[in-house]
């Protein structure tokens, strides 16, 4: 299976994100520059977190607007799976890909610590291998993580199935406690925490591994 992972000005995670897609059985991940206007052969793209373009106007509103952005959305219409990760679900919403918008954390502190997160759906397309109410631990590291949206798009949210993940103690003020949501056709994930950082047991758990390893079995069956 392929991935391609988008590379941002400013991005810090990108390489994270490559590792993690090779360690849970990805066999080609390419870095793609931000500026190219195609993707090469791909089966996922991950868009990684970091700072893109110094998170200027609002994080992730330059990046969303950058070429390699407008190849994305069209490799996520075409049937292609795309996660998007902290400053990636922050560009996703940007780009219109995903619903609502991340605004500055409540307490205006950046937070860095591991969240634990509840499964709000499992056996999607991301979470195949994850039962309904299962606890996963997994990294944040956000200034601007706090999800918020007009309550009928959170209603359709709800009422869809999309929202995958939700925070058990949430740290950024999330409007009921989302920290992952996918778009309409459930192969587009927004995901706030960090699954690649926790896919090595020698980081003392694995709660993102299974994200990634979910998304290797849905493309193996396609």
């Amino acid at each position: 299976m392929r991935a391609a992972v988008v590379t941002f000005p400013g991005a810090n995670r990108d390489r994270d994100l490559v590792r993690a897609f090779r360690a849970t059985g990805f066999s080609e991940v390419h870095l793609v520059w931000h500026a190219d206007a195609e993707l090469p052969p791909a089966d996922v793209v991950g868009i990684p977190g970091g700072f893109s373009y110094g998170d200027y106007l609002r994080c992730g509103a330059i990046a969303a607007r950058s070429p390699i952005m407008r190849a994305v959305a069209d490799f996520a219409n075409a049937g292609g799976y795309v996660l998007g990760v902290c400053n990636g679900f922050q560009i996703l919403c940007e780009a219109g890909m995903l619903p609502g918008a991340l605004v500055r954390n409540v307490g205006l502190r950046f937070i860095c610590r591991p969240a634990a997160l509840t499964v709000a759906r499992g056996g999607t397309a991301f979470t195949a291998g994850l039962a309904d109410g299962e606890r996963i631990m997994i990294s944040t590291a956000h200034g601007d993580g706090n999800y918020t949206a007009d309550e009928d798009t959170l209603d359709r949210l709800e009422g869809e199935g999309r929202v995958l993940f939700r925070y058990v103690e949430n740290p950024n003020g999330s409007v009921r406690d989302i920290a992952g949501i996918t778009d309409a056709s459930g192969r587009v994930l927004g995901l706030m925490p960090h699954p690649e950082c926790h896919v090595d047991p020698r980081t003392g758990h694995t709660g993102g591994r299974t994200i990634f390893e979910s998304l290797l079995q849905t493309v193996g069956r396609g």
